[in-house]
């Protein structure tokens, strides 16, 4: 396959990403193991992980596996702070206090002395200025306990001013963004993806799959699929994100993926993973039938004349369902039923 370079980092790492929130979930310690052996054995390099998946779970089991296997150096391992992890005031968000102290808690739970990226896994809120936290980050770095910094579904303007404030104060600064980004929630074209172009930023969608519904598991909005991550997870956001106009685009994608001998699933994955500016979407297997079923895109290539098709359904930068909805700030207005927004 072909390694992307990550950011302006000079690192490599495969275009696909081992995603594991489900691990520690609904997928057992058991088959998470299997599935990181196996992503590895298939050349995935990059594994990303929270410490709020399964309330830790997550980062043990990867952490165990790599150890149990050996392949802790050669992995970029990536994992997030920010969200609770406690029933105190000060066991969430993003001050001084709370970031050093997750890490710390990470890199227990992960079993290893430094962390590839450490990411913040939403941005700071208004009342923490990103001085604060990226004086935090850069100790962090200085410390040898983290190489690389990222953030996770920023808005531009905040990304770029955490650009502005490492610079000028020559510290560590963001080296990638983790937006929401599928053929259905295309807003992170309109200026997060531009903006990480420029300044040299990898971009890691998480849910290029639009949560299954580009996988074909739903019919109806209301619907509750089997072992789907609407059953699994029980959370109100996700039941947003699962629209009339979203499953009728799902049903298109699989009339092309069918055509060009692929599964729904593939295609909606292989349009996100060679959309100008992407580096690495974060898969997110809750069997290993899934990871089998996303591993052959890895060698795969978007066809150029195809590119059309995909922009008639969502015209770029727009969106039909709303995979920003974890966050407040993305205001745009979403569509269903059916209409071009302008």
């Amino acid at each position: 396959m072909d390694y992307r370079l990550f950011g302006r980092t000079g690192l490599l790492v495969s275009p696909l990403c081992l995603g594991t929130m489900n691990f520690g979930g609904p997928t057992s310690a058991e088959d998470s193991a299997t599935m990181i052996h196996r992503a590895i054995e298939a050349g995935i390099n990059f594994i990303d992980t929270a410490d709020v998946y399964s309330g830790g779970e997550s980062e043990r089991i990867v952490g165990q596996t790599l150890k149990d296997l050996g392949q802790r150096q050669r992995i970029f391992l990536a994992t997030k702070g920010y969200n609770r992890m406690g029933e105190g005031p000060n066991e969430t968000g993003a001050s001084r206090y709370h970031i050093l102290k997750a890490c710390e808690d990470s890199l227990r739970r992960l079993q290893t002395d430094h962390i590839d990226l450490y990411q913040l896994h939403r941005p700071p809120p208004a009342n923490i200025p990103q001085d604060e936290t990226l004086r935090a980050l850069e100790d962090l770095v200085r410390s040898g306990k983290v190489i690389y910094i990222g953030s996770s579904t920023f808005p531009a303007w905040m990304l770029m001013e955490g650009l502005a404030i490492s610079e000028r104060y020559g510290w560590a600064r963001y080296v990638s963004e983790q937006p929401p980004y599928n053929l259905l929630d295309r807003r992170a074209e309109n200026e997060r993806i531009p903006l990480c172009m420029k300044y040299g930023l990898a971009v890691l969608p998480w849910s290029p799959l639009a949560m299954g519904v580009l996988a074909g598991r739903y019919n109806q909005p209301d619907e509750t699929p089997a072992g789907s991550r609407r059953e699994n997870w029980n959370n109100p956001l996700f039941n947003e994100r699962i629209t009339s106009r979203g499953i009728t685009i799902g049903r298109e994608v699989a009339k092309i993926a069918v055509e060009r001998g692929l599964t729904p699933s593939q295609m909606a994955l292989l349009w996100t993973k060679d959309q100008p500016g992407i580096t690495a979407p974060i898969i997110g297997p809750r069997t290993l039938q899934h990871l089998e079923d996303a591993l052959p895109v890895l060698e795969m290539s978007l066809n150029e004349a195809d590119r059309p098709l995909f922009d008639a359904m969502v015209h770029p930068g727009n969106a039909v369902a709303d995979f920003h909805n974890s966050n407040d700030w993305m205001k745009a207005r979403i569509t269903d039923p059916p209409e071009k927004i302008d």
